[in-house]
């Protein structure tokens, strides 16, 4: 059975924060060292893409020479570019392509907007949205709201929860926000 690893990318703040912002679930064994060289080029090549932002979410799993694109994003020509990008990796054969784009649609466009600045004036929180590519990413689909990202406690994520649910025209909010410190917090 080949191996598969599954990465998210939350980019952002990598530099400022411990550890890196890319989740990486392996499941059984060890990648090969071109599968490592693969992992770290799609996700460099995804955070460099131009018009990548906090209301687009991109994933990858790559399995041997096969990557496979997931996450939604609101922009289409990024579905694209996101599969070129992965498709020029030298050791990448195949590429699917099973990135969302989300339809357009005024109110989801207002409610993202309001949901980040909820989340920006909420104490400190405004530092996740710092950087070419912030940490914490918002999603809107029908005027349902999933945040996707690194915080660095439980506390951060428990305001950016509050602070979008408080936005008017939000029907829901799915809060799939990581907690980079919580294994050191339970110690």
């Amino acid at each position: 059975m080949r191996l598969l690893a599954t990465f998210v990318v939350l980019g952002g703040l990598a530099f400022a924060q411990s550890g890196s912002n890319t989740q990486l679930a392996i499941r059984p064994g060890t990648l090969d060292p071109n599968e490592q060289r693969i992992v770290k080029e799609v996700r460099h090549e995804l955070v460099m893409l131009p018009y990548y932002s906090l209301f687009d979410d991109l994933e990858y799993s790559v399995n041997g020479d096969a990557v496979t694109l997931l996450g939604s994003v609101v922009n289409p020509t990024l579905k694209k570019d996101a599969e070129n990008a992965v498709k020029r990796i030298e050791g990448v054969n195949t590429v699917n392509n099973q990135i969302k784009v989300l339809p357009p649609s005024p109110m989801d466009d207002r409610i993202r907007q309001q949901v980040a600045r909820a989340i920006s004036n909420q104490g400190g929180l405004y530092r996740y949205f710092m950087g070419a590519v912030p940490s914490i990413h918002i999603i809107v689909d029908g005027g349902h709201v999933t945040l996707k990202g690194v915080v660095d406690n439980e506390a951060d994520d428990t305001q950016a929860k509050l602070a979008a649910n408080q936005v008017p025209g939000v029907f829901s909010v799915k809060d799939e926000l990581q907690v980079v410190n919580q294994k050191a917090a339970k110690k």
